[in-house]
């Protein structure tokens, strides 16, 4: 048996996620259902690194899949591309060592997220970031980012109703920028809990609008309690950038 792994890029604006649902198409669907033809229209289980919600983007989401034939890999990755809609692209296929995961092997990811201060947003970048029009204090906000950085419970940062139990995070970097007319947060651990950065953005957020103190971090996330955080920001702003192995 061999291993494939396999770096895409999406624009998941149009999809429920990376994991198959019932109630709407996801990525990890169409590009099973595009690879099946090379595996004798046999369907493989495509495993990506990261579960992306709904709205959620990727440039560097990894993927692996087990399988029998010896197509090269530059063969594969053109064959899916032609299948696949233009929202979403094989990047580049690589033969991985046999049983790699790429889900239990990743050691760590990076994400980002855009939030868009202009007071008129570009339709070109409406699916891409979360408009919030007006000035935001970025030195108050990155005061506050340094607090999340190191080894941390997150529970505060996660749904109410998860059934996560283990939310001890590490976080190696946290960084927040003004882009001019944008301010980008850019955050790499080695995991993180579902609506996790996008509950670190809208928390960041709100410290940016003089709503929080950028040394509240430390109480947000003694309470353990998700009602102690700041609003999760919408999906369109996020993206997976890279994962680590």
């Amino acid at each position: 048996m061999r291993t494939l792994k396999l770096t895409l890029a999406y624009d998941g604006s149009n999809y429920v996620g990376w994991q198959r649902q019932v109630n709407g198409l996801s990525i990890q669907q169409v590009i099973e259902e595009a690879f099946a033809p090379l595996d004798g229209g046999q369907v493989r289980t495509i495993a990506g690194a990261g579960r992306t919600d709904a709205g959620v983007h990727a440039l560097g989401q990894v993927a692996s899949v087990h399988v029998d034939f010896d197509h090269a890999p530059s063969a594969v990755q053109r064959a899916l591309n032609v299948r696949l809609p233009l929202d979403i692209r094989v990047l580049g296929v690589v033969d991985a060592t046999p049983g790699f995961h790429a889900q239990f092997h990743a050691t760590g990811k990076a994400y980002r997220y855009r939030i868009a201060t202009t007071a008129v947003l570009s339709p070109f970048e409406r699916w891409y970031v979360w408009h919030a029009p007006g000035p935001r204090n970025v030195a108050a906000m990155q005061r506050a980012a340094t607090h999340f950085v190191g080894e941390h419970d997150f529970a505060s940062f996660q749904p109410a109703d998860s059934p996560i139990s283990d939310t001890v995070r590490t976080i190696e970097r946290l960084d927040v920028r003004d882009a001019g007319g944008e301010i980008v947060i850019d955050v790499e651990g080695n995991g993180f809990l579902r609506h996790m950065v996008r509950t670190i953005a809208g928390t960041l957020a709100e410290v940016g609008g003089g709503a929080r103190d950028p040394d509240s971090i430390h109480d947000i996330m003694a309470a353990r309690d998700r009602r102690a955080a700041g609003q999760t920001l919408p999906a369109a702003g996020l993206t997976l950038v890279s994962v680590k192995y």
